[in-house]
């Protein structure tokens, strides 16, 4: 089969690229505009492989997807291709309705042009898999106000979204869907909880604490630190996603968690008991990592329980996370320690936006 995967330079993006090229006999085309969070870096182990092929293309880019569809005939789409932080889309919501709701119609009409042509044989196996959030369906109840037993969110959950980010990945959802609905194109919908793990762009929590740790920098905790997240190895999302775009049902959508639910606070001081043992040898001006941990205000509209019932994909498509949280977080924080290079690249924008991998 032929995947077309957009967003594949990013973060979940770059491990589904990896994954499908490095377990099993399909091709990739990525598709990605390569903006500050886009990566090619994370793909240089799969960069001369006969079946993969990148297209720097922007989702919003009508005849330009119209030429990589004509030109590669994908089986498959998987759509990752989004912006995806919260903070960037509470100071500048443009750009999250112009990628995530104008990108993601864009590419369901090129999509569906392109799916309308297919012989019969073809137009069956094709498959429109769109990739979300947990985010769009708001929060839950904290186990400090609630007495009762706590929610977790179904595929059958409302939405409420707290941001411009989740509502404009809601948004994304509902056009999805009416696509299936409407014209019939063959979709599918996956949310997923918090991911994290190698080659995660860095400014997000748990980057950031490594970093910064590193660094000798202050660890900012939002408020209390008591927001509780599911948080998904990025590698475990990777095997879910295919399960979904190859095994799953048209118009159904699964959820894809961790089974591992943390407080933000928990989160930062498990990475500084980590980075006691990895890394002993600190800079000067404090004693330990912990002394680092910084509380600030906290971001507007804040969050304060995700948890994802993920019952659904394991009793119909067979999966389930690998990783626990402890093993993950090992192996996130152990990535980071030895890739110090492909950091500082990120960081100070000198990482290779072009095909080809490293500077």
């Amino acid at each position: 089969m032929k995947f077309l995967v957009t967003g594949g330079a990013g973060f979940i993006g770059s491990a589904v690229v990896r994954h499908i090229i490095h377990n099993t006999q399909d091709s990739v085309i990525n598709l990605d505009k390569l903006t500050y969070a886009g990566n090619l870096e994370s793909l240089i182990s799969v960069d001369n492989n006969p079946r993969y092929a990148f297209e720097q293309v922007d989702i919003a880019n009508r005849a330009e997807l119209d030429r990589v569809f004509t030109l590669h005939q994908p089986d498959v789409v998987m759509h990752l291709a989004a912006e995806s932080h919260v903070d960037r889309s509470i100071s500048g919501p443009n750009d999250f309705i112009q990628t995530n709701i104008v990108g993601t119609y864009t590419l369901l009409e090129a999509a569906r042009h392109y799916w309308r042509e297919l012989d019969v044989k073809r137009q069956a196996m094709f498959r429109f898999h769109h990739i979300s959030t947990d985010e769009v369906y708001g929060d839950l109840p904290h186990p400090n106000d609630s007495a009762t037993e706590l929610p977790l969110f179904t595929e059958t959950t409302s939405y409420a979204p707290s941001s411009p980010y989740s509502a404009s990945k809601a948004a994304s959802d509902h056009l999805v869907r009416a696509w299936q609905r409407t014209y019939g194109l063959p979709t599918i919908v996956s949310n997923c909880s918090n991911n994290y793990g190698p080659y995660h762009f860095p400014e997000k929590l748990i980057p950031v604490v490594i970093l910064n740790a590193l660094a000798g920098k202050p660890l900012p905790i939002y408020g209390k630190g008591d927001q509780i997240r599911d948080w998904l190895f990025v590698d475990d999302h990777a095997r879910a996603l295919y399960k979904v775009a190859t095994e799953g049902v048209v118009g159904e959508t699964y959820n894809i968690g961790g089974h591992n639910e943390k407080a933000n606070i928990e989160v930062v001081q498990t990475i500084c008991r980590l980075l006691e043992e990895l890394a002993p040898t600190k800079p000067a001006g404090f004693n330990q990592y912990l002394d680092l941990i910084t509380y600030v205000g906290d971001r507007p509209g804040h969050d304060v329980r995700y948890a994802i019932d993920a019952s659904k994909i394991e009793r119909e498509l067979g999966w389930k996370p690998v990783e626990s949280f402890d093993s993950g977080i090992r192996k996130t924080v152990e990535w980071y320690l030895s890739n110090h290079q492909w950091c500082s690249r990120v960081l100070d924008g000198s990482y290779s936006r072009q095909p080809g991998g490293a500077n």
